[in-house]
């Protein structure tokens, strides 16, 4: 007993010691959250993300493409989901939702965002507020475009790109829009006469300000957020615009575009992954939305400063259209075939052009 006694007193020191090196060491570093997310929002992601990732240690991995092809690469990875939360325009939140992709989460700062502006049952909610629109280089297009015909001028002819409506967010708006004005039958076949100006389709829509800077087109669709920002934040010579409908003495025309937020179904870390959600949704993020040149999803904090004032002059006496999302889901598939054979056809333009070279 005496023996075992003294050797305990021999060994207490050593196994205090190991406790407390144990001790010492770091907690296993959490698991990275994986967003999927839209372009057009780097530079709100690069200004807020380091706070959260010092804060709570978190990783935050982001994968960025095109709306429709983020939320492809989530259907594709649906039995094994490799991503935690999902950011992305409409009709492709929708999408998301009913291809059973988000998973219900009611953020506590989602009550500020306005019922009409988030789902019922917490699947997504608007992040940042948007406006569809087209964009020049100014310092190459003298005289911008007024209406949709001018659109149709031979001074256009190989000058003109938009994004690829199967893919990208914005280029399912130019439909959307063309049908708003124009009627269905109509819009596809002004979009197969424009096709004979345009030079090719991208991808994604963030490329098309890179091409219009370097002046390789000369006109391309966008939407006001991601245009103001590469033009005041990422030194692209891009100016927004809003065309006229072919009517003489309508105002110029769009409709909202909100950036959305949902998080994944069975996502790999959905309790950081609610974490980003909440912070993205947060009032200290919200208000820094106006310095990407967007508009906070959440009605309590404003669209403020000299880039919340900009924003306000660009959307002055432009007229906003309602869309109805339902209808256009229900449209959405036939409208992308239709613009594959019938505005594509057989014409062999390239309609998945990527980010080109810096």
């Amino acid at each position: 007993m005496t023996r075992d006694l003294h050797l305990a007193r021999k060994l207490l020191p050593a196994a205090l010691a190991a406790l407390s090196l144990f001790a010492a060491l770091p907690a296993h570093a959490a698991e990275p959250v994986v967003l999927y997310t839209a372009d057009g929002l780097e530079n709100l992601y690069k200004d807020v993300l380091p706070a959260l990732e010092k804060k709570e240690g978190v990783k935050v991995n982001i994968v960025t493409a095109g709306s429709g092809e983020v939320v492809n690469r989530a259907t594709v990875e649906k039995d094994s989901p490799k991503a935690d939360v999902l950011v992305t325009l409409p009709p492709f939140i929708q999408q998301a939702q009913q291809g059973g992709l988000l998973q219900s989460y009611a953020s506590v700062n989602y009550k500020n965002v306005p019922a009409i502006a988030k789902e019922k049952d917490g699947a997504w909610a608007t992040f940042v507020n948007n406006y569809f629109s087209f964009a020049i280089n100014p310092d190459v297009t003298k005289t911008a475009p007024k209406t949709f015909a001018d659109l149709l001028h031979p001074n256009y002819n190989g000058k003109i790109a938009y994004s690829n409506p199967a893919t990208a967010g914005d280029g399912m708006a130019v439909i959307i829009l063309t049908f708003a004005l124009m009627g269905e039958d109509a819009a596809f076949n002004y979009l197969k006469s424009l096709e004979q100006s345009a030079k090719f389709h991208t991808k994604g829509t963030g490329y098309l300000d890179v091409l219009l800077s370097r002046n390789e087109i000369a006109f391309a669709n966008g939407d006001l957020q991601m245009d103001l920002d590469d033009a005041a934040n990422g030194g692209l010579s891009i100016k927004p615009l809003f065309l006229l409908s072919h009517k003489a003495g309508e105002a110029p025309t769009t409709f909202q575009l909100p950036y959305a937020i949902g998080l994944i179904k069975g996502g790999p870390n959905q309790t950081e992954g609610k974490k980003l959600i909440d912070y993205l949704m947060s009032p200290e993020v919200q208000a820094k939305v106006p310095d990407i040149y967007g508009i906070p999803g959440r009605t309590d904090v404003p669209l403020a400063g000299k880039n919340g004032e900009a924003v306000k002059q660009a959307i002055a006496g432009v007229k906003l259209i309602p869309v109805d999302w339902n209808h256009v889901m229900e449209k959405k598939a036939g409208w992308t075939e239709r613009w594959k054979t019938e505005v594509i056809g057989n014409t062999g333009k390239q309609t998945d052009v990527v980010k080109p070279k810096s």
